[in-house]
């Protein structure tokens, strides 16, 4: 079987929340499915039914906490609190673009001495993403 054609390193990211940019602040941005799956075990050895449900996205982020007005993405997550936005991620330029409709959410403020302040969030995305 040949090498994945598509295979790439993450870097040189981009990141649009309703249009502006701030991969400079994130440190990962990852959508991940969380697709369950029912198992019915009946009395008999080989009476198994299973099922698996449609996938539940969210959006896992992690950066820096900027919290400069207007600048910052930590500060736009939590002044917006609540509001449903479009987020595009384009992983590698040129490559596949990913784009949802998140419900942004408040991010952590401060954090331990002698260390960057930092914030990790899940946001839920609405829908499925769509990949072109």
């Amino acid at each position: 079987m040949p090498a994945p054609a598509g295979a790439y390193v993450l870097k040189n990211v981009t990141a649009t929340f309703d249009g502006d940019e701030y991969a400079n602040q994130l440190t990962k941005a990852r959508l991940v499915p969380d697709t369950p799956t029912q198992t019915l075990r009946t009395l008999v050895p080989d009476g198994v039914v299973q099922d698996t449900d449609t996938p539940v996205w969210t959006l896992e982020l992690s950066g820096i906490q900027d919290y400069v007005q207007a600048r910052g993405l930590a500060r736009y997550l939590t002044d917006n609190a609540g509001d449903q936005v479009e987020v595009v991620l384009t992983p590698k330029v040129g490559g596949v673009t990913a784009t949802v409709d998140v419900i942004l959410k408040a991010v952590p403020f401060g954090g331990d001495q002698g260390n960057f302040t930092v914030f990790e969030i899940e946001l839920p995305v609405v829908g499925t993403p769509v990949f072109a």
